[in-house]
C-alpha cells in the first residue's frame, strides 16, 4: 500500500518532521505526568477515544464541499486556511499524500481523523497556549492530546517512533509474570508497521489505533453518488 517512490519520499519527509515534533513534546513533558501505565490502560480508553473522535464527522462534512464522501486537495487547502494552519503547498501535498493511504486522490473520513491529529501535533498540542485552536472543541483537542500521550508512553527511548523493543517492553514490563505471548506482540507490531521498515511512525500508529477503536466500522460516512 505504501510503495510508490514519490509517495515514499513524502511519507519520509512528513514522518521525519513528526518524529522531531514528538521528541520535542517528549522533552517538554519529561517532568510531566503520563496517565498510561500499561497497554491495558490504553485499551481501556478506546471507548473514550471513539466518543471523542466522533465529533470530527461534523468537521469532515463541513469541508467536504461537494458532499462526495472525500476531501480533495483544493478542499483540503481551504480547510487548512479556515483552521488557521499555515503551511506551504509542499506541506499540504505531503499531508494529503501521506493520509490518502488508499491512493484514491481523496481524503476519506478515517484518513481525515489522522490528518487532523497530525495537524494538531504539528501546530503544537495543548502546551501552546498562545496559538489559536486549530482542530475544534476542547474535548477534541483533549482526545488528540491523550492519543499523543499514549504514543509517548509506548515510545520508550523517546526517538519519536516505535520499534519492536518498545512494544515488547510496554506489553511486558508492568506485568513481568504475565508476559504477552511473543506471537501476539509480533502480530500487534506487524499491524502497525505497514511498510515493514522495523519502525512505526505516529501516522502509522494513528491508522492502527482507529482500526482497533472500531470507529470507521460503525461511523463511516457513506459516499454520495456523483
Amino acid at each position: 500500500m505504501l510503495c510508490c517512490c514519490n509517495s515514499l519520499n513524502r511519507y519520509e519527509r512528513l514522518d521525519s518532521k513528526l518524529e522531531r515534533k514528538m521528541m520535542e513534546v517528549k522533552q517538554s513533558s519529561i517532568q510531566g505526568h503520563n496517565s498510561f501505565r500499561s497497554i491495558d490502560s490504553i485499551i481501556l480508553r478506546f471507548p473514550r477515544f471513539k466518543e471523542g473522535l466522533k465529533e470530527i464527522r461534523g468537521v469532515f462534512e463541513l469541508y467536504d464541499e461537494d458532499s462526495n464522501g472525500t476531501i480533495d486537495n483544493q478542499e483540503l487547502k481551504r480547510c487548512l486556511q479556515k483552521l488557521q494552519f499555515h503551511c506551504t503547498d509542499q506541506e499540504i501535498g505531503d499531508l494529503f499524500v501521506s493520509c490518502d493511504v488508499d491512493e484514491s486522490n481523496g481524503i476519506q473520513f478515517n484518513e481525515f481523523i489522522v490528518l487532523l491529529c497530525l495537524i494538531h501535533l504539528l501546530a503544537g498540542p495543548s502546551s501552546s497556549s498562545h496559538s489559536p485552536s486549530t482542530v475544534g472543541s476542547p474535548e477534541l483537542k483533549a482526545t488528540f492530546d491523550t492519543i499523543i500521550e499514549a504514543f509517548l508512553f509506548l515510545d520508550k527511548n523517546g526517538d519519536g517512533k516505535l520499534n519492536k523493543k518498545d512494544i515488547i517492553k510496554a506489553m511486558n514490563e508492568d506485568f513481568p509474570m504475565e508476559k504477552s505471548p511473543t506471537h501476539i506482540t509480533k502480530s500487534r507490531f506487524k499491524e502497525m508497521d505497514w511498510n515493514k521498515d522495523g519502525k512505526v511512525s505516529f501516522r502509522e500508529f494513528l491508522f492502527s489505533l482507529i482500526d482497533w477503536v472500531g470507529l470507521e466500522s460503525t461511523d463511516e460516512i457513506p459516499v454520495t453518488a456523483i
